[in-house]
């Protein structure tokens, strides 16, 4: 099978971009686990599902092609998103993580997506199910004269990359950490590429986020409608 498929497991036409939604298959006990900790295993793998539903449904069906860059590899991720969302699930595209470390995963992406010619790649997490699609458009428009696009994420990180060619900007680069952002960006200044920052957001890892994340969508339930329904749910956020 080819590293990218759609649901019926066929190599998709592609368009000018890709928009990759890296995430995990959902299991109870290791899924969203700090969250898990505050609100529980169950309350945790429900609303990681409600995380997914929203992003397909926010994403699919646009201008560009919606890839789910999943793990662990041996999951049927397209029949487990289609059981999701299945009024989507011929929109969407599929292909497993591969490497031992983030960066390598990361940078397996921008390959993958390179060598089935998309002329452009941005690559977002699943933990941000109220990320605008206007931020989606920012950086493809930013694509237009910047090497590498990052969206800065406020623990550090970024919750958005995006570049045309699949640059290692990568490599030695401690994930997980307070240092990702500024090191990925030193990176790319010494291969001599130019970097364009987004407006800086945040993940949905600890209960604080996840509050904060109740707020805005007490305020905009149409940013994440699934989310915000499963968080009516969660005792400790009503």
């Amino acid at each position: 099978m080819p590293d990218i498929f759609d649901s019926a497991g066929n190599t998709p036409t592609v368009r000018d971009t890709a928009l990759v939604v890296m995430a995990r298959y959902p299991q109870k006990g290791t899924t969203k686990t700090r969250l898990a900790r505050a609100i529980g295993d169950d309350a945790a793998l429900e609303l990681y599902k409600a995380f997914l539903a929203d992003l397909a449904q926010k994403f699919a069906q646009r201008s560009y092609d919606l890839h789910w860059f999943y793990a662990p590899a041996w999951i049927d991720y397209a029949a487990f998103l289609g059981a999701l969302t299945p009024s989507l699930a011929a929109s969407m595209c599929f292909f497993p993580q591969r490497g031992e470390h983030l960066g390598e995963r990361l940078h397996h992406a921008f390959l993958t997506t390179h060598q089935q010619g998309y002329r452009n790649t941005i690559v977002i997490g699943s933990d941000t199910p109220h990320i605008r699609p206007a931020i989606v458009a920012q950086a493809s428009a930013a694509l237009e004269r910047a090497d590498v696009v990052l969206g800065p994420a406020e623990d550090g990180g970024y919750y958005l990359i995006a570049m045309r060619e699949p640059h290692d900007v990568f490599h030695g680069i401690p994930m997980s950490t307070s240092l990702v952002l500024q090191m990925t960006i030193d990176l790319a200044h010494k291969q001599g590429l130019s970097v364009s920052i987004l407006e800086t957001f945040f993940d949905v890892d600890e209960l604080p986020d996840l509050l904060r994340l109740a707020e805005i969508l007490r305020g905009d339930q149409e940013l994440a409608p699934t989310s915000a329904a499963r968080l009516a749910t969660i005792e400790e956020l009503v």
